[in-house]
């Protein structure tokens, strides 16, 4: 799956996105002493980790997952190393042991093991030697922030707002960030930071030394804030800003790749530590997909499947981004990008071959939504497969989070779609407590907002299920609604109007269905593009034609309004046509409405 370029505004340079990112615009306070030999168990996880590493790295270092019955991991761990290869990490309660070799007939001398039911190789390069020495992630000097938080596009696309008057989230509630790190010192993080809980699984084995949770890159950071940034009047605010992150570090270090040894530590993490939710907006390296008829990515498939039913099984939902290749999911034909850690082959896909994390049964499969809740360009879709979407941006119109250092920026894709929905599912959890993972995943389809297929014959399915949309747009005010109401009846327009220089232009909306007249409180939501605000007045036309102005020619040169107003129209009559008249007062600059709603 493609990556596609990412803009980070507020940074020193431009970021490239690895491959592994499914992002785009394009993805124990005693730490194991490794390098020696003998076994022990992590606080608090019930992976027991046995190293018995070579006494130096050595080049031709593969990594391979040994399955075997769930609690068989002892019968069979002392053949690893009469078949040449070193036990790295013991997964007992799956069966899953993380075993490395030099031995290019390791795989297929362990196969014929007892015990054994699978072996496959993780990845087609060598270990890196820092596996058995691991360095700690840079601690970023931080930056502080004249930024004030403001209701943002994505926000209020998906009434988190709103939402927010119902419940900021529990601090109860963990939410584990499966990704580059996370920048725990960051001011709009650091707040609601659970380091008890965060740890490194890079190489497939939990290191828990302090910091080893950090951000190798910035996107794990830039997830982060999105989930939950505090609600602390500077900066920005998470979906749950009420909720506790944790960081579950899995990508390496240089390559910033996520091979599926360390996916499976942090989906038995995740288990072992709490966590009501995980965000995973990657696909496990090297393979875009993995395929059940190649031997080694049969065993990826299994280990991984039985890691994240292992989380499932202890409380934890997972939520995955879809992918940013603009690819069909459910009609797969090749893949020419993979594997991405040494030389991409173009090979032939069957439906079979699956996206890991994101197709496993039982995670939340998110696509992305740009400005407007049209699809996002690069977003993956498939009929069957996308569970619901979420924003993710779309060229300008980006989703703008934190980024390690103190810093601010915008990422578009998948990636930034996901922890919206994982915000909303904590926010889920929060209010409903006893929930279990499907009573959330449910609730997550259950109160999404209808969206039908465009006029594009790659969206198949109806308006409450389809290719594009899932179930539908995530709606954080209707899920945490439980028996209280929403507000009242929603009315949306999201056909573009052009504003052109010295003109009035309006977008109507036709209510109908309410009784009495319009709330004191009306909310309007308005999203304008246009480079220079200060030109324009923006009034709501009732449909007795009283006008109520919103916005006049305040802002200067400040770009875009993106902003929720309070009307008091208690005098109107509800039903009728309502209008959003925008007049351009100015030459030069121009713009459009983008879209505009109202809430009873």
């Amino acid at each position: 799956m493609s990556a596609i370029a990412v803009a980070a505004l507020g940074t020193t340079a431009a970021l490239a996105a690895p491959a592994g990112f499914a992002h785009a615009a394009p993805s124990d306070t005693a730490p194991v002493a490794v390098g020696s030999a003998g076994a022990t168990r992590d606080a608090g996880t019930t992976a027991t980790t046995t190293v018995a590493a070579p006494a130096a790295w050595a080049a031709g270092t593969r990594a391979y997952l040994v399955i075997t019955a769930p609690g068989g991991t002892s019968a069979v761990s002392g053949a690893v190393a009469t078949n040449g290869g070193s036990v790295f990490a013991t997964y007992d309660a799956i069966g899953v042991i993380v075993a490395h070799s030099t031995s290019t007939s390791f795989a297929s001398a362990m196969r014929t093991v007892g015990g054994v039911q699978q072996v496959g190789a993780t990845r087609t390069s060598d270990v890196p030697a820092d596996a058995y020495s691991p360095a700690l992630p840079a601690n970023p000097a931080q930056s502080a922030t004249t930024l004030t938080e403001s209701n943002r596009w994505d926000m209020t696309q998906i009434k988190a707002d709103q939402a927010w008057a119902v419940t900021t989230g529990s601090a109860t509630v963990k939410v584990g960030v499966l990704d580059t790190g996370v920048d725990d010192q960051h001011q709009d993080i650091a707040p609601n930071f659970n380091a008890a809980d965060s740890a490194s699984c890079a190489y497939g084995k939990a290191d828990t030394r302090a910091g080893a949770w950090r951000d190798v890159g910035t996107h794990g950071t830039h997830v982060a804030g999105t989930i939950a940034a505090s609600k602390n009047g500077k900066g920005v605010i998470g979906v749950a800003p009420g909720v506790k992150i944790s960081s579950v570090r899995i990508a390496e270090p240089t390559s910033s790749l996520f091979f599926a040894e360390n996916t499976i530590c942090g989906f038995v993490w995740a288990g072992d530590h709490g966590f009501k939710v995980t965000n995973n907006s990657y696909y496990t390296d090297p393979w875009a997909f993995n395929c059940p008829d190649n031997v080694d990515q049969a065993a990826i498939i299994e280990g991984v499947r039985r890691a994240q039913a292992y989380a499932e099984g202890k409380g934890s939902l997972q939520v995955a981004a879809a992918g940013n290749s603009n690819y069909d999911l459910a009609n797969k034909t090749t893949d020419s990008e993979s594997p991405n850690d040494s030389t991409p082959v173009t090979r032939t896909l069957t439906n079979a071959c699956i996206d890991i994390p994101t197709e496993l049964p039982g995670v939340v499969t998110v696509a992305a939504q740009g400005n407007g809740g049209a699809k996002a360009s690069y977003s993956n879709f498939g009929n069957g497969v996308i569970d619901i979407a979420a924003p993710g941006g779309d060229g300008s119109s980006g989703v703008y989070s934190t980024l390690p250092g103190g810093k601010y920026g915008n990422m578009n894709g998948t990636s930034m779609a996901s922890p919206h929905v994982a915000g909303v599912a904590a926010l889920i959890a929060s209010v409903n407590p006893t929930f279990t993972p499907a009573q959330i995943r449910d609730q997550l389809g259950v109160q999404a907002t209808d969206r039908a297929c465009p006029s594009d014959t790659r969206c198949t399915g109806t308006t409450t299920k389809n290719g594009f949309f899932g179930e539908g747009a995530v709606d954080a005010l209707k899920a945490v609604g439980g028996t209280t109401p929403p507000p009242g009846a929603y009315f949306e327009n999201l056909t573009d109007v052009a504003i052109a220089d010295n003109a009035t232009v309006e977008s109507s909306i036709t209510v109908s269905g309410v009784t009495g007249n319009a709330p004191a409180t009306l909310k309007v939501g308005v999203d304008i593009k246009h480079t220079y605000i200060g030109d324009l007045k923006v009034d709501l036309v009732a449909p007795d034609g009283t006008v109520y102005t919103v916005h006049n020619r305040t802002g200067s040169g400040t770009d875009n309004i993106a902003q929720t107003f309070t009307v008091n129209a208690s005098a109107e009559v509800a039903n009728g046509v309502w209008k959003l008249r925008v007049n351009d007062n100015a030459n030069q600059d121009t713009g459009k409405i983008d879209a505009w709603n109202l809430t009873f």
